[in-house]
């Protein structure tokens, strides 16, 4: 048999039975009726060509005069399976999709409106056009506004199922905290205004009600007359007849809410093929409130974070007192929780108390600090929280026993709720917060989550303030301190009055002399010696404007005194040898031709002078492994850090700014040239710094223009100026060595209590015989390399390397003794073996008078021939004792007294 097609095409068949008039079962339209998977079909929107048709005659069909619209329409009407057929093969999904575009254009679509008056944006439902399709797009849509809520999510869910079932109206429930119903969105107009309300969730009241209980959902095409839920809808309606309830549930099988879709008087009813529609569509429900609880959580945490980093930065970058880290605790809480007023408590664990200074008042100048207050920890809210430690969340303040009224009496103000925390550092309660009244309601849970996070911050905030306070009064005693000591540190009136008084002289013979003694000057003497050459490199740096004097004189006295004052009596490391190293300096600036800046030679005399400020007479190795606090302070080159820091110290103090007429370009210039200078007499940076000057010397590229090579030999030339008594005259240099290995032993000897031995054996008293040996390997190792370098860039500083090499001539001598002594007294020790029977005593040591100071061991020890009467006095090198006035005319530098005078005069004054 020939398909219908064909047979309208050759006409040999009567009409289509859609010709004759169509016997409706409903007064509604068929075509409102029909839905092809999911759509609903128009007969207006039904194309009047098609653009391929299966059969080749389907064009001869359509240019049939006596086939119209109406009677293809009737066709598909009646042959329903054939129009589904045909759309699933021949016509594509977006071309479905336009036409349900198309059509809701035409029909309009009504707003759907929340029971609280607000309108949400009509957006047409994805689920409508793609029930099979991708479900991750329409959750990314669902998720990613910044508004989403629950209410918001179901309510578009709920429009999704109810335009995928072709619903005439739906309503949305949500349950609350109290098990109970509410309205949460509706879409038709038509019905009454609902109360927010709906009823408990329980059989045998309402459809949603009925649902929610039974947590299944219900198809019915009877809303009235079921005993099951005799109200009807969750919401009157005057038209509707059919409803599908479906429950939204959680994924633990708790109910969030119920979707009623209904259809009107004249819809035909639900089938139970869209109920599985709808409740396709809303199993989705738990899944995106997954998401949306997810992502609401996350911006949540995202915004506390800000404001906690907010906090942390306003608070810590501000720590000046206690009172302003309280001022803005208090504030960031308020914010926090949105509260009306704010109060902190600090913890006094000695009294077991709590107090404030800073209150909330509510007005325009509130934190303004006022009197402390205190009260036991056992009393009102903050204290029960200060004792137990327990977060109190007090809705009604008024209802609870630990309330204290007597506050809202006098001032007036009403105490609704209360939230009060602790705060905690390092596990002990140290404060308390209370925040009064929420302005928007009462304290939540949530409140109490962020606010413990944020009391967190609070207590580092406080135990760092508290950290700074003391800090502060620590820094106001240091100096208090430092201001008592500068005063005895610094020379009095009297000291300097007695300097001022001495004349400058002019000139001083023989003072450029390498072979010069400083240790014969008088130690009243001393600062005038120090004055002149101070003196005389000021004038260099003003030589250009002969008038014009770039230092003051009075500065340089009490300057000089102080710096005198500020050396320790000890044995070596004092007065004396500063002096003396500042004099070899001036020896080298005046005789050779250098080409340093009148600032570098100004610097290099007083980081000589300065270079062994407040030494101690241990070396840096002693004080690191003595746990000293220097040591703790300078990691490296301890006592050269100090002695530069001292210096800086002394010039602060007023009338002591000997560079008070420098430029500032030439102070700081100064002042870096002397850091680097004392830190060069380090001898751990010598080795690296005169490997660097001898390598460019060798090679010929040494130019004094270049900043760094001047550097270089500056720092040489303060090692050189600091081992200046290695070059003296033999009878001198061994005299110094006595006093430089007294202070040795001297530090050996702790070193022996301290930690059993001596690390250093040089510093062990008991092997004073090697003596001669080790300043054989120092001269050799680090006095004559450094020596030579100095004659290469300096040709007239030639006499440092002649002295040095005459006195290693004499330690050699006596090295060479000394070994010829140990192999005697080995051959002794055998034939004393051989020879048992002969018992050889040794004869009495005769001591050292009491009466000699300083002369050391060594003196005792070395050969007659190699010491005389006016070589053995060292008398000059102890504590500066005075001499008598040199005679007027010239300074002697040769003759000192002998140690017979110096033994006389003192038995004459035991006398």
């Amino acid at each position: 048999m020939s398909s219908p097609v064909r047979q309208m095409t050759h006409r040999r068949l009567p009409p289509l039975p859609g010709v004759a008039p169509h016997r409706r079962q409903t007064q509604r339209s068929p075509a409102a009726d029909m839905v092809i998977t999911g759509v609903t079909c128009n007969p207006a929107l039904v194309p009047h060509h098609s653009s391929r048709s299966v059969h080749s005659s389907s064009t001869m069909y359509a240019r049939s005069p006596d086939l119209q619209p109406e009677t293809v329409t009737q066709f598909l009407f009646d042959n329903p399976d054939f129009l589904d057929s045909f759309v699933q093969q021949h016509v594509h999904e977006d071309k479905i999709r336009q036409w349900s575009q198309r059509k809701h254009k035409v029909q309009g679509h009504n707003p759907v409106a929340l029971t609280n008056g607000d309108l949400i944006k009509d957006q047409r439902s994805n689920w409508k056009n793609c029930v099979q399709s991708k479900k991750w797009r329409i959750l990314q849509d669902l998720t990613k506004d910044n508004t989403t809520n629950k209410a918001r999510v179901f309510t578009e869910l709920a429009a999704c199922a109810a335009e995928s079932v072709n619903a005439d109206g739906h309503n949305l429930y949500l349950v609350d905290e109290q098990n109970q119903l509410f309205l949460a969105s509706k879409s038709s107009r038509n019905q009454r205004a609902p109360t927010a309300c709906v009823g408990r969730i329980e059989p045998r009241t309402s459809l949603p009600a009925y649902v929610a209980y039974t947590k299944e959902s219900l198809l019915t095409n009877s809303l009235l007359g079921d005993p099951r839920f005799p109200l009807g809808m969750g919401v009157e309606t005057e038209r509707g007849v059919s409803a599908i309830a479906v429950p939204l549930l959680h994924g633990n099988n708790l109910i969030l809410g119920v979707v009623e879709l209904y259809r009107n008087y004249g819809s035909m009813p639900f089938s139970p093929e869209e109920e599985e529609v709808a409740e396709m569509m809303l199993v989705w429900a738990d899944i995106c409130m997954e998401y949306v609880e997810m992502y609401n959580s996350m911006m949540k945490q995202r915004k506390l974070n800000d404001f906690l980093l907010a906090v942390t930065k306003s608070i810590f970058q501000d720590i000046v007192s206690m009172d302003t880290v309280i001022m803005k605790i208090m504030n960031y809480a308020k914010k926090l929780v949105i509260a009306d007023r704010a109060s902190l408590f600090l913890v006094d664990t000695k009294s077991r108390e709590l107090y404030a200074r800073i209150f909330d008042t509510g007005r325009v100048e509130e934190h303004i600090p006022q009197k402390e207050i205190r009260f036991p920890m056992d009393r009102g809210v903050a204290g029960h929280v200060a004792s137990t430690g327990e977060v109190l969340n007090i809705a009604d303040a008024y209802t609870d026993s630990r309330f204290n009224r007597d506050v809202d009496l006098q001032t007036g103000y009403r105490t609704k709720s209360i939230l009060c925390m602790p705060i905690y550092n390092r596990g002990n309660i140290i404060g308390v917060v209370q925040m009064v009244n929420k302005i928007d309601g009462v304290f939540t849970k949530a409140d109490e989550e962020s606010f413990e996070t944020f009391a967190i911050y609070c207590g580092l905030a406080l135990h760092h303030a508290k950290l700074y306070d003391k800090i502060r009064r620590s820094e106001q005693k240091y100096r208090v301190a430092v201001e008592v000591l500068s005063y005895h540190s610094q020379c009095n009136d009297e000291e300097y009055m007695l300097t001022k008084n001495v004349p400058i002289p002019s000139d001083i013979p023989d003072i450029l002399d390498y072979d010069y003694s400083p240790w014969a000057i008088d130690s009243d003497h001393k600062p005038v010696y120090v004055l002149y050459m101070m003196r005389d490199i000021f004038k260099m740096h003003s030589h250009k404007n002969k008038n014009e004097e770039r230092f003051d004189l009075d500065d340089m006295i009490r300057f000089t005194l102080t710096v005198r004052k500020n050396y320790r009596n000890v044995p070596y490391h004092n007065w004396a040898h500063a002096f003396s190293v500042a004099h070899a300096m001036f020896t080298v600036i005046k005789t050779s031709e250098h080409r340093f800046t009148p600032i570098e030679c100004l610097a290099l005399y007083v980081a000589c002078l300065c270079h062994d400020l407040d030494h101690r007479g241990k070396t840096n190795a002693f004080m690191v492994k003595s746990a000293s606090p220097l040591a703790a302070i300078y990691s490296t080159s301890t006592m050269e850090h100090h002695h530069f820091n001292h210096t800086v110290t002394i010039l602060q103090n007023e009338g002591h700014n000997i560079f008070k007429h420098l430029t500032s370009a030439e102070y700081k210039q100064i002042l870096s040239d002397i850091r680097h200078c004392i830190l060069a007499t380090d001898l751990a940076l010598f080795f690296a710094n005169r490997s660097r000057l001898q390598d460019i010397a060798d090679k010929g590229e040494f130019s004094w223009d270049n900043a760094d090579h001047r550097r270089l030999v500056m720092a040489n030339s303060m090692t050189a100026a600091d081992l200046c008594s290695m070059y003296k005259p033999w009878k001198l240099q061994v005299q110094l060595v006595d006093v430089i290995m007294e202070e040795f032993w001297q530090q050996g000897d702790q070193e022996k209590i301290k930690i059993g031995y001596v690390q250093n054996p040089i510093m062990d008293r008991d092997k004073v015989n090697e003596l001669p040996e080790s300043q054989v390997g120092f001269l050799v190792g680090i006095c004559l390399p450094c020596y030579e370098v100095m004659a290469q860039i300096l040709p007239e500083t030639k006499p440092m390397v002649n002295g040095a090499v005459a006195n290693l001539k004499k330690w050699r001598e006596l090295a060479d003794k000394e070994a010829l002594e140990k192999e005697k007294e080995k051959e002794r020790e055998k034939q004393t073996e051989e020879t048992q029977d002969e018992v050889i005593k040794e004869p009495p040591v005769t001591k050292p008078s009491d009466d000699v100071n300083v002369t050391s061991e060594k003196s005792t020890l070395l050969p007659a021939d190699v010491l005389d009467d006016s070589a053995s006095d060292t008398s000059f090198l102890a504590a500066d004792k005075p001499l008598p006035d040199p005679p007027s005319g010239r300074t002697s530098n040769t003759s000192v007294p002998s140690e017979k005078t110096v033994l006389s005069s003192q038995s004459e004054e035991s006398r």
